[in-house]
C-alpha cells in the first residue's frame, strides 16, 4: 500500500536547485530535512530561515526514522554512506528531477530552455520579460539573474520557465534532466560535444537532445537554432521531433523567425525581429540569438511585443557573464564563465565590439570535464586566437585523465605563438597575474574564463594582494 508522503529528505540539500526545491516544499506544508558535506551561506541560511534542520556531512544517522521519501541529487553516489542507508531501508527515493515533475510541473506550461550555451541567459531573460508582462512566472535557473535575485522561485503559477540541463540525472538515471521536464514549449540552443564525463561523442550529445524533442508533444511549440547544423538535425529529426508549431530562429538565411540589421555598440547589440526594432544590453551575436529565442518564446505566450522590447532593453544579465568586474592601472577585467571553446570564443569577439580599439587578452583556468581534455586543443587554441594574447594555466585535476587525454597548456602556448598571437602557459593564479603585469598596459582588457574560482584571481588582480 502507497503511504502518503509527509516527511522528505534531501541529499545534497546545499545545491541551488535542490535548496530551492527543498524550501518549495516546505512551503507546501512537507517536513523537510537534508544533508550536505558542504553547508555554508547563503544556502544554509536561507533553508534555515525557512525552518529546515541540516546535517553537516553524509551519516546513516542523519536519516530521520519517520521519512517517507529521499530526493537524491545527481551528485551523490554509491558509497555515499546516507545513500547506502537508503538502500538498505528500503526507503523510496527519487531525484530532483523527478521531484519536479511530481510536486511543481504536472498541469503547468513549462518552458524549457536547453543546449549547450546559453540557457541561464536565455532563461533569464525570458522570466523577467515575462514577469514585465504580469505573468509572474516561477523559474527555476542555474545563475543568478540581476533582474531576479534568485536562481529559483517556485511559487504557484501557471508558467514555469525552468532551464533544461543535459547532464545525467541521478546515480540510477543516466539520461538527461531535460527529459523530465513536462514542456509545453521547448527552447534549443546550439547543439556541441561538452560534458564529456557523460557524451562520449557529438552523436551521443544529439541523441541526448533528441529526448527532450521525444517529450515535447505534438500540441508543443518548438523553438530551434537555425544557424547551427546539429540544432537543426536534432529538431527536424521525423523520428523523434513531433512538434506542429516549429520557429527556426537565428541570423542566417534559414531562420523562418531571423534577427536582421544587426548592429553592436560598446553598450548594446540592436536588431531587427517581428519587425520590431530591440535593443539588448549585451554585445555579441551570441546574446542577439539568445536574445531572439527569449523574445519569440514571450510573444507565443501573449507578451505584446512592446513591453518585450522595453524588458529587452532594460535586462541586466546574469553574474559572471561579460560581467566588468573593475579596473586597476588603466586595465579592465571581465569574468566570464567560459567553459567550453565556442563560449571563450564568442566573448572575445564581443568584447571587441565592446571594447573597440583595447587590446584583448585572455586567461583561461581549465576546469570543466570538457575544457579539460585534448579533445578540445585545437578549439581551444583557434579560439583564443580571436585574443591579442592568452594566458592558460594548469589542469584541474590532471590525474583524472588517461595519459594524452588532458589537455596540454603548453602545447595550446605553443601554436598560439606559431600563429602570431601571444601564448603562455602559466603554474596558477599567481604567475598569471604577475604575467599580466608584466604584458598589459593601459587600455588594455583582460577576460577571466573560469568555472570555478580561479584561485582566487580577481581579488589578486584587482587588490594587488
Amino acid at each position: 500500500m502507497i503511504q502518503p508522503v509527509r516527511h522528505v529528505h534531501f541529499l545534497g540539500i546545499c545545491g541551488t536547485a535542490m535548496g530551492a526545491v527543498a524550501a518549495a516544499m516546505k512551503d507546501q506544508g512537507f517536513i523537510v530535512t537534508g544533508s550536505d558535506s558542504n553547508v555554508f551561506p547563503p544556502m544554509s541560511d536561507f533553508l534555515r530561515e525557512r525552518g529546515i534542520a541540516l546535517k553537516e556531512g553524509y551519516c546513516a544517522a542523519n536519516i530521520p526514522d519517520d521519512t517517507d521519501m529521499v530526493v537524491v541529487g545527481n551528485a551523490v553516489g554509491r558509497g555515499n554512506a546516507e545513500l547506502e542507508e537508503v538502500l538498505n531501508r528500503r526507503l523510496s527515493y527519487q531525484s530532483l528531477p523527478e521531484t519536479l515533475r511530481h510536486y511543481f510541473l504536472r498541469g503547468r506550461r513549462n518552458l524549457v530552455v536547453a543546449g549547450t550555451h546559453g540557457k541561464t541567459t536565455t532563461a533569464a531573460m525570458l522570466t523577467h520579460i515575462l514577469r514585465s508582462g504580469g505573468l509572474n512566472p516561477a523559474f527555476m535557473i542555474g545563475g543568478i539573474a540581476e533582474d531576479l535575485g534568485q536562481g529559483a522561485s517556485l511559487h504557484d503559477s501557471e508558467i514555469v520557465v525552468i532551464e533544461g540541463d543535459e547532464y545525467d540525472t541521478a546515480f540510477f538515471d543516466k539520461g538527461p534532466k531535460f527529459a523530465h521536464y513536462l514542456p509545453s514549449l521547448a527552447i534549443l540552443n546550439a547543439v556541441e560535444l561538452d560534458q564529456m564525463d557523460i557524451y562520449a561523442d557529438l552523436a551521443a550529445v544529439k541523441k541526448a537532445f533528441g529526448l527532450l524533442m521525444r517529450v515535447l508533444p505534438e500540441n508543443g511549440v518548438l523553438i530551434f537554432n537555425a544557424d547551427d547544423p546539429s540544432s537543426c538535425e536534432v529538431a527536424n529529426d521525423p523520428k523523434t521531433s513531433k512538434a506542429k508549431t516549429r520557429i527556426a530562429a537565428g541570423l542566417g538565411a534559414d531562420a523562418t523567425a531571423r534577427a536582421t540589421d544587426l548592429r553592436h555598440q560598446p553598450e548594446a547589440s540592436h536588431f531587427t525581429l517581428l519587425g520590431t526594432r530591440f535593443s539588448v544590453p549585451m554585445v555579441g551575436e551570441i546574446y542577439v540569438r539568445n536574445a531572439a529565442m527569449a523574445i519569440l518564446a514571450a510573444n507565443h505566450c501573449g507578451v505584446p511585443l512592446d513591453v518585450v522590447q522595453k524588458a529587452v532593453a532594460n535586462f541586466r544579465g546574469v553574474k559572471r557573464r561579460q560581467a566588468l568586474l573593475g579596473e586597476r592601472d588603466g586595465v579592465r577585467f571581465v569574468e566570464d564563465f567560459g567553459k567550453h571553446p565556442t563560449n571563450i570564443r564568442e566573448t572575445i569577439k564581443a568584447l571587441r565590439h565592446r571594447f573597440p580599439g583595447a587590446r584583448i587578452w585572455a586567461a583561461v583556468d581549465p576546469r570543466s570535464n570538457t575544457m579539460c581534455r585534448a579533445a578540445m586543443q585545437k578549439d581551444l587554441t583557434d579560439a583564443l586566437a580571436h585574443a591579442d594574447g592568452a594566458l592558460i594555466g594548469p589542469v584541474d585535476r590532471p590525474e583524472r585523465f588517461a595519459p594524452g587525454d588532458a589537455l596540454d597548456p603548453a602545447g595550446v602556448a605553443r601554436d598560439l605563438n606559431a600563429q602570431g598571437c601571444r601564448g603562455f602557459a602559466e603554474t596558477g593564479a599567481d604567475s598569471i597575474v604577475a604575467r599580466l603585469r608584466e604584458i598589459t598596459q593601459p587600455g588594455d582588457v583582460v577576460a577571466l574564463f573560469s568555472s570555478g574560482s580561479f584561485g582566487r584571481i580577481y581579488e589578486k588582480l584587482l587588490q594587488g594582494a
